[in-house]
């Protein structure tokens, strides 16, 4: 087997459902903590999910800027507030 082959096998294996995706996410945004762990997150999780998956929904999380990724921890940045996004985009710019 080539390098490429065993390259795809390990990015399939890592790859998340959809439901597991929205259980991080929702774990995430309800935390109590302004930055935790991945060891604490781990273990809010209403489910066991592999640390390899995780690793990748973290990575989507923060390219999709919901999360942000320190040395404190992770922090859940995402802000759902409508009347806040309005007042940004009718905001001047200094």
């Amino acid at each position: 087997m080539n390098s490429k082959t065993q390259s795809q096998k390990t990015v399939m294996a890592s790859s998340p459902t959809l439901n597991t995706v929205l259980m991080v996410e929702k774990t995430l945004e309800n935390m109590g903590k302004s930055a935790f762990s991945v060891a604490d997150l781990k273990k809010e999780l209403p489910k066991q999910v592999n640390h390899n998956t995780l690793m990748v929904i973290l990575d989507y999380l923060q390219k999709s800027n919901k999360i942000f990724v320190g040395v404190r921890g992770i922090s859940w940045i995402e802000n759902s507030n409508q009347n806040l996004k309005k007042a940004i985009a009718k905001g001047i710019e200094l």
